[in-house]
Parts: C-alpha cells; structure tokens; sequence
C-alpha cells in the first residue's frame, strides 16, 4: 500500500505517482502504473466524461441492484500540479471511503500541471460536477450513477489545494444554481488557502518559507491573479454567504502551516450571514494531510469515521 512504500522511503515510486496521471486511456498498459491495491468489496470504472474529463466511480458491492446512496465527489491535493485520482494515495482512500461509508464516490481527475495552470483544475472540477448533475432524472450517461446514486445526499470532499477546489465549487453551486446539482454538504481536509498578508500564530515567520507556500498558487498559473485572488483566499470574498451547500466541515491539523486559514474560513463562513451550519475538528500532534500516508493511524480512523458521521447523519 501506498503509506507502507512511503514510509520505507521508495522515493521514485513517490516520484511517479507525483507526476503522473492514468488519464483513463484504454491503450494504457497497466504494466506501465505502480501496484494499485485490490479493491474487492467495490465495483469501481474509469469512464472520461462527455465533457472530457475522466472521473473514477466506486460503488459498494453490498448495494442492492436499485438502492440509491449518498453521492461523494472527491477532488484530490497536490499543489494543483500533481498526484491523480486513479494512483495512491487517493485511489487507496476514496476505496476505503466508499467502502466504510456506504457511499458512490466520483474522484475526479482534473487536468495539472505547467500545460493546464489555474484556472484549469477548477474548470476541469466543474465540467465533471455538470457531467455528473446530468445523471439527476435518471438518463444520464453513465448507468452506475443513474441506479445508485440519491441526488439528495450530493456531498464534496477534497483535501489541501482539492479542499480549495472543493471550497469553489460550492461557491459556483450557490452563485450559478445548476440544475440537479444541490449539495447537501462540503468537507475540507487541511485545504489550501493563502493570502498576501500572513494571518494567526502558526504562518511561517521566515519570509523564505512564506513565500514557498505562496508559490503553492503562484507557480501552478495563480502568478496573474494574485494571492488575494478569491479562489485562493476566501476570507476576503464579499460572496462567500453565497455558499452553496447546506453544511461544511473543515479539518485542520495542530502543526500544520495552514490550520490558521482553515480556522479563520470556518470563523469567517459562520460570521458572513451563510444560512448553513459549519464546524471544524482539529487533529492535535498531526500535520498537512498525514491521514494518506499514514492511514491506519489512529488519528487516521477517527477523522475518516468523523468524515463518515459528517456524510450518513
């Protein structure tokens, strides 16, 4: 598994699956990936979406052939740049995810990287959300969402620069009122937001250091917009009531240098006149998305299993 190999310092295999995508490619030779793990209690597919982008679907096998599930749309990290939805560590988690949680997971693989800056991941998220509102009267493209999914238990998931995709597409949802899209709720694991003024106790106070974690937005094409760009830094949204979910959950870590923009999002969604309910868990002793590499930590399993309560309550 992908934190066992981590964890015993295989460097390339890290570098590999940093960098590279499955791009869901039918002629791609599946001697060509690194080991993926089995996944025996889901039905999961690789499908490219009528918009282009490629999403992998999970689908419990315990559900009988017509019950309809909660829905997770999950948007994977890795600074806008690399990592991808079909390799560990996310194929690993939005198993186990769906899996524990009786859920259909749609991870979604946006396009990264120098070829395709910001704002393509973001387009990229909202092109495969469209795709998928357009399975909400039962004659969408794709059959395994059509039989399984319940519309209204839609949730968004996503972890560092996904948890800032995540963060807008709720905004895009309560702005723009797709049809078939209404989000029940939002979870940001450890998510990427900045801003050109270092904020809290826990920023890094080395100016060398800020500025590598500035460069997280401004070296993936967010150089143009600027660090107090909305997308990046939601604190100083005039719209951000305009949420569009029913509720949010924000997990952040106690060494991690974004637990203070994670925190001051939650103070700043609850203050801004947002009809929803918002809470944020803490992980004391963690740091930046430790629950991937590290999931059989304890911390691990009940952040998953507070994920779990967060979607089925």
């Amino acid at each position: 598994m992908a934190y066992k190999l981590l964890s015993e310092g295989h460097f390339l295999f890290f570098l590999f699956i940093a960098t590279n995508a499955y791009d869901c490619k039918p002629q791609q030779d599946p001697s060509t990936l690194p080991p993926q793990i089995p996944k025996p209690n889901v039905i999961y597919k690789d499908v490219r979406t009528t918009h282009g982008v490629c999403v992998r679907i999970y689908v419990p096998k315990s559900v009988d052939p017509n019950q309809k599930l909660p829905l997770v749309v999950y948007i994977h990290g890795g600074s806008f740049v690399m990592l991808s939805a079909f390799l560990p560590p996310y194929d690993d988690y939005c198993y186990w995810l769906a899996q524990k949680a009786s859920v259909v997971v749609v991870s979604i693989e946006y396009r990264r990287g120098k070829d395709y800056p910001i704002p393509i991941p973001f387009n990229d998220s909202w092109a495969a959300l469209k795709w998928v509102a357009s399975h909400f009267s039962g004659t969408g493209p794709e059959e395994l969402i059509n039989k399984h999914v319940d519309f209204s238990r839609v949730f968004l998931v996503g972890d560092s620069a996904g948890g800032t995709i995540v963060h807008n597409m709720a905004m895009r949802v309560g702005l723009k009122k797709p049809k078939g899209l209404n989000i029940k709720g939002i979870t940001l694991m450890f998510p990427y937001f900045w801003g050109s003024k270092p904020i809290g106790s826990i920023e890094p106070v080395n100016t060398t250091l800020w500025n590598g974690f500035a460069k997280g937005w401004l070296s993936a094409g967010g150089a143009a917009l600027g660090l107090d760009d909305t997308r990046v830094n939601p604190l100083v949204d005039s719209k951000l009531s305009r949420l569009g979910c029913q509720k949010v959950l924000v997990i952040i870590a106690e060494k991690d240098y974004l637990r203070d923009r994670g925190f001051y999002y939650y103070k700043t969604l609850s203050k801004s006149g947002w009809k929803g309910k918002a809470e944020v868990m803490e992980i004391r002793g963690q740091d930046h998305d430790f629950q991937l590499y590290y999931p059989y930590l304890k911390d691990a399993q009940d952040m998953l299993q507070h994920v779990i309560s967060f979607i089925n309550n």
